[in-house]
């Protein structure tokens, strides 16, 4: 079962396939049982890129908070 559609939400930031399953990976960890929190945070992050609030860099980055 599928929650959010973050795959299309990734596209329109211009995320790259494999950049999206590095984000994926990342969050599963986190969520390793738990599809609906895992599917919110990816579709959140890609949010946060298409907004520019946050680059993918910054996401993907060694897991220190970004500060402005």
């Amino acid at each position: 079962m599928r929650y959010f559609d973050f795959e299309r939400v990734a596209h329109d930031a211009g995320i790259a396939a494999e950049d999206l399953a590095k984000l994926c990976a990342r969050v599963r960890k986190e969520f390793p049982r738990d599809d609906m929190l895992y599917e919110l945070h990816v579709l959140r992050a890609c949010m946060a890129v298409r907004d520019r609030i946050a680059s993918l860099e910054e996401i993907l980055g060694d897991g220190a908070p970004v500060t402005k």
